[in-house]
């Protein structure tokens, strides 16, 4: 690794700019021990040796550990939350990678089946007799794309919409595949992928992908991807949210209408007329009784515990119905088997069915199985539908059996994996044992000479307080007119910024921007052009922005990102902590804030000629105990709490 990153080494002759970042040769040096070591017995497992890395920003993570993972001469699989990351490793990293190196390097990005076109589902729909009535522009557009594409990834059709109602109906989802039944099998583009990442030493993919695989095996339901001896977790920050989703079961009415709508396109095809109304006869019958479960549902939007409706409307009651939906599906299934003759779909439709059936049995049925997995049971109301869930309350056991067991080596990285200075949270979380290995590695960037960090004065409201909100927009406007605009102002709510965008509309000179008025790129891409803009965000901009220059000189928090504590896992959550004696509040709570409010507080400083000011309007950073956590947990920039001295540091 000295040869590759030491000042006059491989990537420097590659890179004419190229400065030597000690942090960066010794991540890489640690992930290149990993890799190259032997996974550890524990009993009867070959569990993982694991290694968790937070490298701040600028300390290069990503070649820090993509050029180790190449030379290992192993299968690595490289996994990110973000699809603006798999497209950085595969467009920038990568080919830098080939050329310091000097070879080429078999690498391959793996998308969920949905990405890629069904050629069986494709004629289906294409020789539909209601589409033999209609113009079909869309279809024409693939039809033609279909002569050239070597992938089938609908990322080559940048004129197809991300709601088009069309690639739903022609795309590969593992539950519509018809496997090696299929008379397309061998033309199918799901299968050629397969293949290819089989000589793909490589192999970049999403979380969502990744956990997705790891359910399948722990169900014996085939694999996505090759067997593989690493993993690499980039943003491993995710973690815990993203397997949760593949952990648990759903049960939704969306599901329902999927199968309804691809058993009533199978019957066209297959069906004479006659049978084919009586398939839609049964179906209907499962779709009123669903429609009259869902009236059991109060109309309220949200998310709220099963156990807590079923109190509501009696054990008795709830049974009845969740049994009398349960038998109307299992009518379904039987008249679906007695199809499979006509054609090769119908096996699959039927274990659609069979699975939704389970699914909803072991949601809606809550068991008392202390043996079992602990989950909590909830709903979501939506506008049109009701979906049921079962959730994990800890994932950490799911990783030991699923993860740590099966990988020689596994590594975690990210910006922000520590609280306070501590790596404690992610350890609980994610079931990591004693002979994991971490590593801090801080930002090169001058935080100390080229920021501030300002927290409102003394007596200034806290957020509870009734004048916080009034208060919070006088004082941020204030601070937009110091800076000039060129701000980022991330809230914890949808409200907290529906009032500032009012307040800033009667009282701010500068371009407003705010999320939800534009496609998310093009917002940033007028942020980035219109330097004296100001952009008001929420949620899923508090990371992976990278704006870096003038345009970016102030990112102003309105306040500590706690979460609500209504969503029902996050309250199971917080009551499995207090029944083992724990306190959820600063084991739980605290740390989930600190990693949110660092990954705002990160969109400031994207390279080391970035200057700025990071503003917290939240003064518990002083008045409450717990703020001397979050503060150990922010880059050391100098703390003022006059507007005065924002005015003093932009003037220089």
């Amino acid at each position: 690794m000295k040869e590759i990153f030491a000042q006059g080494g491989l990537l420097a002759q590659s890179l004419s700019q190229y400065e030597i970042r000690e942090s960066q040769q010794v991540m890489a040096e640690a992930v290149t021990d990993l890799l190259l070591g032997e996974g550890e017995q524990d009993g009867q497992l070959n569990r993982a040796r694991v290694l968790v890395v937070e490298a701040e920003t600028g300390v290069g993570k990503t070649l820090a550990y993509l050029l180790p993972a190449i030379l290992s001469g192993k299968r690595i699989v490289i996994s990110t939350a973000t699809l603006n990351l798999q497209d950085q490793i595969l467009k920038k990293e990568i080919p830098l990678a080939e050329r310091v190196l000097n070879q080429n390097i078999p690498a391959l990005c793996v998308k969920g089946r949905q990405n890629y076109l069904c050629h069986y589902r494709w004629y289906q729909y294409r020789t539909s007799a209601q589409l033999s009535l209609l113009v079909d522009s869309e279809g024409d557009r693939i039809e033609q794309w279909l002569q050239s594409t070597l992938t089938g990834d609908r990322a080559e059709l940048d004129w197809l919409t991300d709601r088009s109602p069309l690639w739903p109906k022609i795309s590969a989802h593992s539950n519509q595949c018809l496997g090696g039944d299929c008379p397309e099998a061998s033309f199918c583009f799901v299968n050629g992928l397969r293949k290819k990442a089989g000589s793909a030493r490589l192999l970049i993919v999403n979380h969502h992908l990744f956990f997705s695989d790891l359910a399948l095996r722990r169900e014996g339901h085939g694999e996505v991807l090759p067997r593989y001896e690493g993993v690499i977790f980039d943003e491993a920050h995710h973690i815990e949210n993203v397997a949760t989703l593949f952990f648990g079961r759903t049960f939704s009415q969306y599901q329902l209408f999927d199968l309804f709508s691809d058993l009533d396109r199978q019957a066209d095809i297959d069906l004479d007329p006659a049978r084919a109304d009586s398939i839609r006869g049964v179906a209907q019958a499962v779709k009123q009784r669903a429609e009259g479960f869902s009236l059991i549902f109060p109309v309220e939007k949200g998310r709220y515990h099963l156990d807590g409706l079923i109190n509501t409307v009696t054990e008795d009651v709830w049974r009845q119905e969740v049994e009398l939906l349960a038998v109307a599906l299992e009518r379904l299934r039987s008249q679906i088997n007695g199809c499979s003759a006509y054609g090769e779909g119908w096996a699959n439709l039927e274990k659609r069915t069979a699975e939704l059936k389970k699914n909803f049995l072991d949601i809606a049925l809550v068991s008392q199985d202390s043996s079992r997995p602990r989950c909590v049971h909830w709903y979501e109301r939506k506008e049109r539908t009701i979906s049921l869930s079962a959730t994990p309350i800890q994932i950490a056991d799911h990783l030991r059996e699923t993860l740590y067991a099966t990988v020689q080596s596994c590594v975690m990285t990210s910006a922000t994996l520590s609280s306070g200075g501590s790596f404690d949270y992610i350890k609980d979380r994610l079931g990591l044992n004693g002979q994991t290995i971490f590593l801090k590695l801080p930002s090169p960037f001058d935080y100390a000479q080229r920021t501030l960090l300002y927290v409102p004065e003394g007596g200034f409201p806290e957020p509870a307080a009734r004048d916080f909100p009034a208060r919070v927009c006088e004082r941020v406007c204030d601070i937009l007119q110091i800076s000039r605009g060129r701000a980022l102002v991330l809230f914890t709510s949808l409200k907290g910024m529906d009032s500032m965008v009012e307040y800033l509309g009667e009282h701010l000179d500068y371009p407003v921007l705010v999320q939800g008025t534009a496609p998310r790129q093009a917002l940033l891409q007028t942020f980035r052009d219109t330097t004296s803009s100001v952009l008001l965000a929420v949620a899923s901009f508090w990371e992976g922005i990278d704006v870096p220059g003038e345009s970016l000189s102030c990112v102003i928090i309105d306040k500590l990102p706690f979460e609500v504590p209504t969503d029902p896992v996050i309250q199971a959550r917080i009551q499995s902590i207090t029944e083992n004696g724990g306190t959820p509040f600063f084991e739980f709570q605290v740390p989930r804030a600190i990693l949110s409010l660092r990954q705002g507080v990160g969109r400031l400083m994207r390279a080391a000629t970035d200057r700025g000011v990071i503003a917290i309007m939240d003064v518990r950073l002083f008045s409450k105990g717990y703020g001397r956590t979050f503060l150990k947990s922010l880059p050391p920039s100098p703390v003022v709490r006059s507007l005065q001295n924002l005015s003093d540091f932009f003037r220089q």
